[in-house]
């Protein structure tokens, strides 16, 4: 199954491009998942992280070539990749380009030709990545904030998300994904590849559906849980030069440091007998808050429609707590030496769903 044209004169040899999808318990999503790839590509390679819901099986009777990580060493998503795309040469030769998918994505029709010309045409480019949007956006505000997460600037950026192409070159010579990290491979990998010299890309192209299928609180903070711990890590080993060390830092400031100077201001002053002064730290506390979510505020203005940029500040604020606590998580596991286990949010698909 070679790659199709798009019309456009841009066809790609079948054996240029490859396509690995990592997965783990994602029945129906994942049928979805290879289903889209159709007879866009020659070959695909499926990595399993220990599926219980028959993912392995379903993937095996729609021909792709499946791999079933160890279950003795842990499983990480940058692993699956890593063994995914050793397995993709095996099976497919050498490659150019090699499309990473998450299973609960759906690849857009004709976005392997658009992303490969992009390489093609970008000797320097390592990754391009398109827009990813949710499957049922207005199922729940939790999908609805993964949306708008997803529609990232067209133009250069400083790292991708899960579902890229990338260039094989560069792909080999830093060395693939890093397996020891839980969370958070994609933009590491991106780290490295800038310090190469390499330049990464999102243009204005649908790329995958995505389907996360929150729709609870907790499985909201599980995800912001997620997103701290990669934080942490990512400052423990880059320092100064680890990209969202600012956005670390804010989390911690106004999850931990503010809230705490508030009650124990506050605490004092009651404590003296000076009410009046007291209702004022906590007054003036709430304001601090407020000009927060303005400021957040304005900037999503400029991308979104006024309710979905009121949405997106609010839980941008909120979601400061629980990256605070996959901060602490991280130093908590780090310091008892324990195992790096998933941090993850999402059940797996009940039989006949969607």
């Amino acid at each position: 199954m070679d790659i199709t044209s798009d019309g456009a004169g841009s066809d790609v040899p079948g054996d240029q491009l490859g396509v690995v999808v990592i997965g783990r318990n994602e029945g129906e999503r994942l049928r979805r998942c290879l289903e889209s790839l159709g007879r866009q590509v020659r070959a695909a390679v499926y990595v399993d992280s220990g599926s219980e819901d028959g993912s392995v099986a379903l993937a095996r009777q729609m021909g792709a070539t499946v791999v079933e990580l160890d279950t003795a060493i842990p499983f990480t998503a940058a692993r699956a990749r890593n063994e995914g795309f050793a397995a993709l040469q095996q099976v497919q030769g050498e490659v150019a380009m090699v499309q990473f998918v998450d299973g609960d994505c759906e690849v857009e029709s004709g976005w392997l030709q658009r992303a490969a010309r992009e390489l093609r045409q970008d000797d320097q480019l390592a990754v391009v990545f398109g827009r990813r949007r949710e499957r049922a956006r207005d199922a729940s505000i939790y999908n609805l904030l993964c949306d708008l997460e997803w529609d990232v600037p067209a133009g250069e950026v400083q790292s991708c998300g899960g579902d890229a192409l990338v260039r094989v070159v560069a792909l080999q010579q830093c060395g693939g994904f890093d397996p020891t990290l839980i969370a958070g491979e994609e933009p590491e990998l991106s780290f490295r590849l800038r310090a190469l010299g390499w330049r990464l890309r999102c243009v204005a192209a649908p790329m995958t559906i995505h389907d996360a299928d929150m729709h609870t609180f907790s499985q909201w903070w599980r995800r912001g849980m997620r997103a701290g711990y990669v934080e942490a890590e990512g400052l423990a080993r880059l320092g100064a030069q680890y990209p969202r060390r600012r956005a670390a830092v804010s989390n911690f400031v106004w999850a931990v440091v503010v809230p705490v100077f508030i009650v124990a201001a506050a605490t004092s002053l009651l404590l003296a007998g000076h009410h009046l002064p007291a209702g004022l730290v906590v007054t003036g506390g709430v304001g601090l808050y407020a000009l927060m979510w303005i400021r957040i505020l304005r900037h999503a203005r400029r991308r979104w429609p006024s309710p979905d940029a009121r949405l997106y500040a609010t839980y941008c604020l909120l979601a400061k707590w629980p990256a605070v606590h996959g901060c602490a998580t991280y130093i908590w596991r780090r310091l008892g030496r324990q195992d790096r286990r998933l941090i993850e949010y999402k059940q797996a698909p009940t039989s006949g769903s969607r």
